[in-house]
């Protein structure tokens, strides 16, 4: 049996963030625009992407995980730029 290092941890614990949030939204408990629901797909995306970089490297699995952080990093960016443009007033 193999010891787990910690970016198989970081691997796991990746998974479980992003099927988290997949079933917390089809749960409606969590908004597909909402900062959490982006931030658990972003981190989650993160932890798979580490465990691919130090552990066994798959190229397609890489891809995907890049791409998942970047849908999700804009995520973040436009919802915030929908907040802040509802706060300030038009000028």
């Amino acid at each position: 049996m193999s010891t787990l290092h910690w970016y198989d941890w970081a691997g796991f614990a990746g998974v479980v963030l992003v099927l988290l949030a997949f079933l917390l939204l089809q749960a409606h408990r969590l908004h597909g625009n909402g900062l959490a629901y982006q931030l658990m797909n972003v981190l989650g995306a993160l932890g798979v992407t580490l465990s691919l970089l130090f552990g066994a490297f798959n190229v397609s699995a890489f891809a995907l995980e890049l791409a998942w952080m970047a849908i999700g990093i804009f995520g973040i960016v436009r919802s915030a730029k929908l907040r802040r443009g509802r706060r300030d007033p038009p000028g």
